[in-house]
């Protein structure tokens, strides 16, 4: 997604698991370009890799 801003956008369709959430991933993440965008998601979704080896 884009706002109104230009800022972009994107949000993942199945939520996380509960541990991951309580370790920091967010489902929702925002950024000024698609490799910054691209950069947000790798990071929520390396810290919930993180807490599936718990």
């Amino acid at each position: 997604m884009q706002s109104d801003e230009g800022r972009l956008w994107a949000t993942r369709e199945r939520p996380f698991t509960p541990a991951a959430e309580s370790a920091g991933a967010y489902r929702t993440v925002d950024a000024d370009d698609v490799i910054e965008l691209v950069k947000a998601i790798a990071t929520q979704e390396a810290c919930a890799d993180m807490t599936a080896l718990l």
